[in-house]
């Protein structure tokens, strides 16, 4: 039998040296290549960020001019994959329909040779410019309507709004929305990354490594947290019924979703950022009646968890901002997957660099030494 030790969920075991981005979840700091993410989202934007993430500097006046009319001019999408989307059921979940669009899309722009460096930056432009466009035509193409084409003369944020809804965002959604993009942009070796860079290490092409991201994000313990807390305030009701809800969770060890992360032991300092901005949000679209019931949950909350380090996380308060917008509740995972691509492409980069091929151990439990019985002799 083997003596390896076995950590389940690799939990704690380095797979991987990462400029990228950094985590200190007992003094509630992220940040992107040393710049602190609370920073970013209210003073940068998420193509800056996006480049940043990827080049691992800020860019120069030009250098962000360049890049984002790169991406301003790659968001339409063929018209054989507005084909596909329209094959697909439209009671499938956006978030697959994004991952086969992903998948389909590296057939349209072949990148096989990822030691070609300029190949693989246009892959980075044509994924970070296109997922929004895909995202939102099968959105549109489920309910029966054609999709709304990309405008070049609106940012990424206000871009997505647009072809959502047909109509532009006023300057405070579309802060909100772009911070949302780059407080969801990268958060170290989560599930979807450490996917993205096996795939990677095989030297699969981007669109395959991306897609594969996109599918680790499908499962309910990665991705829409942020759903489920607005299935469980609507639990609650009322801000009578918090305190009663929160005991007899906590007695009967109910998870409660948007509260505790594998990292963070105080406060998500995302959740921190995106609270301050859907302040000004709500003073647009209204103050929902579930962002009264988050606020009441995250005291009650404070006082019996808060000594354990069980504290909201970015998907407690994510779900009622992008509801309060009129954001359909299964849109909320394929706009995370809209952000993390950047910090998936980041990852990847990194991966080619000093490249070698993931190939883990196992801690072998079967049998050994088995004996064949011939079929006829089996009892």
């Amino acid at each position: 039998m083997s003596q390896i030790e076995l950590r389940p969920g690799l939990a704690d075991v380095p797979v991987a040296e990462s400029a990228v981005s950094y985590i200190d979840g007992k003094n509630a700091r992220l940040e992107y290549r040393g710049i602190a993410v609370e920073t970013l989202a209210t003073e940068s934007c998420f193509e800056e960020t996006s480049y940043l993430l990827l080049k691992g500097d800020l860019p120069t006046q030009k250098q962000l001019a360049d890049f984002d009319d790169q991406l301003r001019h790659h968001r339409r999408i063929k018209f054989r994959l507005v084909d596909l989307l329209k094959s697909l059921p439209e009671t499938g979940h956006p978030m697959y329909a994004l991952q086969a669009a992903v998948a389909a899309m590296g057939m349209f722009y072949p990148a096989r040779d990822v030691t070609n460096a300029q190949s693989n930056w246009e892959s980075v432009i044509r994924l970070i410019a296109k997922l929004p466009t895909v995202v939102a035509a099968f959105h549109r193409i489920r309910h029966g309507d054609e999709p709304i084409k990309p405008r070049d003369d609106l940012d990424h944020a206000g871009n997505f709004f647009w072809m959502l809804f047909e109509k532009e965002p006023s300057p405070a959604v579309r802060k909100v929305i772009d911070a949302c993009l780059i407080l969801h942009a990268e958060h170290t070796m989560n599930a979807s990354t450490f996917s993205g860079r096996v795939t990677g290490s095989t030297l699969a092409n981007p669109y395959t490594v991306i897609s594969a991201a996109i599918g680790t994000l499908t499962g309910p313990l990665h991705g829409g947290a942020n759903e489920e807390v607005l299935d469980m305030l609507g639990e609650i009701q009322t801000i009578g019924n918090v305190r009663a809800w929160c005991d007899d969770a906590i007695t009967n060890k109910k998870k409660i979703m948007g509260f505790g992360h594998r990292v963070y032991k105080v406060k998500d300092p995302r959740a921190t950022v995106l609270q301050t901005l859907a302040e000004c949000v709500f003073a647009d679209a209204g103050r929902p009646a579930s962002y009264d019931l988050a606020v009441e949950m995250e005291k009650v909350l404070a006082e019996k968890l808060g000594s354990k380090g069980i504290c909201p996380n970015v998907d407690f308060y994510s779900g009622i901002v992008y509801k309060a917008l009129g954001i359909p509740m299964d849109l909320f995972t394929p706009i995370f997957a809209i952000a993390r691509v950047a910090g998936w492409l980041s990852h990847w980069l990194e991966q080619l660099q000093n490249n070698r091929i993931y190939r883990p151990e196992q801690v072998y439990v079967g049998k050994t030494s088995a004996v064949y019985v011939p079929l006829a002799k089996r009892p």
